[in-house]
């Protein structure tokens, strides 16, 4: 009969998907002939689809209101005004790879100011990563930072990009330390970004570390379940399986565990820890309440309270569990079991039935059921 128990939960800790984020250009004011500033200002708006007033909203409401750096007087002007104007249309209209080779001639201008350069690198960042090219597109992002021409909104949301693209490439340790320059300079509290942070200590190997920013932020908001969930990942990762049980079990005392593979989570730990009394009422609950669905997994997991049961004595228990595994398994170990079980208990009617189911499902010994079938 089949002894192996152990399993481990399958939950991993995750970065949250971050879009490219690509604001419109900030155009010089330019005084025409008997037209007031004022007038040229409001004329330049209303072509771009913005209205002083909601100018002024942009201006009053910053992304980064801590950030320490000093917002740029972020304007082009001349020529390159009237370029950069084409390279957005460019990109509105998708058109990725000219924005890219049009970008690197802006900025390779002599007189392309930071704000010039910086955005025409920003857009070629976002269209490279429209065409699936990440390294491309960090290599722009970082560009569009490093001239540092950008309005502090524009700047700080091209260095989240560039977090968020050497995340993608695996690049864990240049991801830390950009994503530290940029809680460095915005002093941002988002529990996103602090989460982000915690899941690059995770994939550098600071698990502790991680661990502890996790289940702080849990601590700030106990119903975020992305904490939650990444904590206990952390936690497992770091072979501190009772603190991660810990936090499983207090979320499944609040409702929070509301999908399947939350449950199975906090079931499969308790497995790990022998605690299969508990595992078998957070699945019993899980079933009665529709969470968890007949399939191979939950059949698994049936199989592990059967064999469980056989090996404590609780013969009628273990007939019960491979009773309900076997039906949704892939395979006819669980009636192979049963067989088994129900041979030792003289029931040879109803072993040689299940022996049968087993070998028409399949199993790895044949000659078992057999063996059976043939008493």
């Amino acid at each position: 009969m089949n002894a192996s128990m152990q399993l481990r939960p399958l939950v991993l800790a995750v970065c949250a998907v971050l879009a490219v984020a690509v604001t419109a250009p900030v155009f010089a004011q330019e005084v025409g002939s008997g037209t007031s500033m004022r007038e040229q200002r409001a004329k330049r708006m209303k072509e771009l689809g913005k209205t002083e007033e909601g100018k002024k909203k942009e201006e009053a409401a910053p992304l980064y209101p801590n950030a320490t750096r000093q917002s740029p007087e972020a304007t082009a002007k001349g020529k390159n005004l009237k370029a950069l104007q084409e390279l957005q249309a460019q990109y509105e209209k998708q058109q990725y790879a000219d924005v890219i080779a049009k970008a690197d001639t802006i900025a390779a201008k002599p007189d392309a100011n930071p704000y010039e350069k910086s955005f025409s690198y920003q857009l070629a960042a976002a269209s490279a990563s429209e065409l699936g090219d990440e390294a491309k597109a960090g290599d722009y992002f970082k560009k569009a930072v490093d001239t540092n021409g950008l309005d502090n909104n524009s700047h700080y949301q091209s260095m989240y990009n560039l977090v968020a693209v050497q995340y993608g490439q695996q690049k864990y340790e240049e991801a830390l330390k950009t994503l530290d320059q940029f809680l460095a300079e915005t002093k941002s509290t988002d529990p996103k970004h602090l989460q982000l942070r915690a899941a690059l200590l995770a994939n550098t190997g600071r698990k502790d570390e991680a661990a502890k920013m996790f289940t702080d932020e849990l601590a700030k908001n106990p119903n975020d379940k992305k904490a939650l969930m990444n904590a206990v990942a952390t936690y497992q990762e770091a072979n501190q399986d009772d603190k991660a049980n810990a936090l499983l079990e207090d979320a499944y005392k609040r409702g929070m565990l509301t999908e399947e593979k939350e449950l199975r989570a906090l079931y499969v730990g308790y497995m790990n820890a022998e605690r299969f009394k508990d595992a078998q009422k957070v699945i019993e609950d899980g079933v009665a309440k529709g969470i968890l669905k007949d399939g191979p997994d939950l059949a698994k997991d049936y199989m592990i309270l059967g064999q469980n049961a056989y090996f404590t004595g609780s013969d009628s228990d273990a007939i019960a569990f491979y009773g309900k595994a076997a039906p949704m398994a892939t395979d006819g170990e669980a009636y192979l079991n049963m067989a088994m079980i129900l041979r030792d208990q003289g029931k040879k009617a109803e072993a040689k039935a299940a022996a049968q189911k087993a070998l028409d499902k399949g199993v790895k010994k044949p000659d078992q059921a057999k063996e059976i079938l043939s008493h």
